[in-house]
This record gives structure tokens, sequence and C-alpha cells, in this order.
């Protein structure tokens, strides 16, 4: 088991607190004793025991079936197949945030709902539709640490499903992790990340990119390429191979988007395969020295605290190999 202290920083980024309330509600679900717990909107009252969840929040699915929480409704169709609800046939799914099926979250009379990251968009619908739920939002916060907002969204879930010790023992593993990458990581090595989706390489942006935008932000990494106007979107932004080879990067962060959307789909090329194909990339520093590290081929529709773990712990390995 991986550990290491956790920091103490996290402490004051919760307040938790238990409350008895003894207000009543139209809603089957929606009465008896609450815990108050913060998240992106301020404090929330939610169930003590929630009888109805209901979870869109991609970076909470792994946590919560690890966790054996049941879900009465949740974003099934956004769910990568490595989550064990996506074999719940009785599970009611509302669809993709592209697609939505937001009114079957009616049938699920949801006393409590994890909502966020695609479907932030939706929650003032949801908000109408399941009038007297609780609900939850834990997106990791723009301009907070990657690590903080991670195990600040775990441990909010952990004391609303009884689940502190887990949800401790999965901030300590991440925080050994980070440890490791700050310890290896030698100041003024270039990374670059990039995306991989359609046969095509595309520019993750630090700061703002998918996925491992904040990255550099937490380890203080040192961009091999900086693009002007770079943008957070899914497929990253469009860069040439050459522009790659001529950036040099001693060390490439790969999301590759189609292994977790499109992997049983016709044509579809592995991240690893583009890389190794690419003549234009032969020379590069990252791919000569074997510097390339590819993150789990789920993480595109999960980015939970495990991934992150996974992400960072590969990291690790590669800069104390090359140390």
């Amino acid at each position: 088991m991986l550990s290491r202290t956790r920091s103490l920083a996290l402490a004051s980024g919760l307040a938790l607190a238990l409350s008895a309330c003894g207000g009543s509600s139209d809603s089957d679900s929606a009465s008896g004793p609450t815990v108050a717990v913060e998240d992106n909107n301020g404090t929330q009252q939610v169930p003590q025991e929630p009888s109805s969840v209901v979870a869109t929040d991609n970076r909470t699915f792994e946590t919560l079936a690890d966790w054996d929480v049941e879900l009465s409704a949740a974003a099934v169709s956004l769910m990568p197949e490595t989550i064990s609800y996506t074999k719940d046939k009785d599970l009611v799914d509302l669809g993709t945030h592209r697609e939505p099926d937001l009114e079957a979250i009616v049938a699920a009379k949801p006393d409590l709902v994890i909502n966020g990251q695609r479907f932030t968009q939706h929650e003032d619908k949801l908000k109408e539709l399941a009038p007297d739920a609780a609900f939850l939002n834990l997106d990791p916060r723009e301009g907070e640490p990657l690590d903080t907002e991670l195990k600040r969204q775990t441990e909010v879930l952990g004391e609303v499903f009884g689940k502190q010790d887990e949800a401790k023992t999965l901030g300590e593993d991440l925080d050994a992790q980070v440890a490791r990458v700050k310890q290896a990581y030698e100041p003024g090595d270039t990374v670059m990340a990039i995306n991989t989706s359609g046969g095509e390489l595309g520019y993750i942006a630090p700061t703002v990119g998918q996925t491992f935008g904040p990255v550099f932000d937490l380890f203080d990494l040192e961009p091999a390429l900086e693009v002007e106007g770079a943008s957070d979107d899914h497929q990253g932004d469009e860069v040439s191979v050459e522009a790659i080879a001529k950036a040099d990067p001693d060390w490439i962060l790969v999301l590759d988007r189609d292994a977790a959307v499109a992997a049983d789909e016709e044509g579809y090329t592995p991240a690893k395969q583009l890389i190794e194909d690419s003549e234009a990339l032969q020379d590069v520093t990252a791919v000569k020295e074997g510097q390339v590290v590819f993150a789990p081929a789920d993480t595109y529709t999960n980015e939970g605290i495990q991934t992150y773990t996974e992400i960072f712990s590969a990291f690790a390995d590669a800069l104390e190999e090359q140390s």
C-alpha cells in the first residue's frame, strides 16, 4: 500500500460537521439526519444516509464504485468499461453531456446528486427535475493545486458515505506519488503533453489543457513548447509533428483520448504506435531516450484520484530510471 503523511493543508480546505436536521420534505428520501459539507457552492446539507444517489461526475465514478455506493441513476454512457457500474443493467442511464436524458432523473427520486465535470452545464435543469435533492459539485477549482483538489473531493465523499479511512488512504497514495515526481524531476528538463485522437496528435497546453494542463503547475514542469491562445479543447490544439520535433522535449506525456472512447472502432491507432510510426519524431530526445509516459487507457473518461495516482507513479518510475 502506498502511504505518506497527508498534508495538513487539506484540512483547512474542508469544513465538515454533523448536524441533526429535523426538517421535512415532500420527497420520500429527503428527511432525516444530514451532514454539512463544503462544495464549490458553499455549505451543503447532505443526507447522512442517502437512499437514492445519482452521479454524473466522471472523476467520482471509480471511487464510488470501489466503495460499493449504490447508484439509482448515473451518466453511464460516459463511464469507461473499467467502472463496475457499466455492468449494472438496472442502473438508469442519464446519457452523455452531449446527448443527455436528464428527465430520467425524475424516476430515480434522488436525495443526493453528485454533479460535475461534463455535466456541470446541466446542473440548473437537473435541479429543476430533482428539487428535493441535495447537490454536490466538487470539480477541481481553477487556480487551486490539482492534488489538493482531488483530495478535497475524495474526503468530502468519504464524509458523506462513511468512508473517511478509505478517503484518507487514497489521499496518502496520491501524496506519495506526487512526492516521488517532485523529488525525481530535474528542473530545466523540458516537457510536452500531447493528446491523440482520430490518428492525429494534439497539443495539450500547460495549466489549461485537458488532464495534463494542471500537472505542469503542480510540478513546475518546464514547457518545451508554449502556444499563444492555447485552449482546453478535448482533442488538444492542432500541432504538427514538425513543431514537436523542433521543440525537442526531454519528456512527453501522452493522453490517448481514443483509447477511452473509440478503441473498438475501425481504424483506431494506439498513441504508442502513432509516435513510433512517426519518422519526424524519432530524433526527439523524449522518443530516443524512452522518456514518453502514457496515461492509463481510461483516463479521458475517468480522471479520478486513482487515475492521477497511476499517472504520477508511472512518471516517477520513468524519472527515477533516468536519474
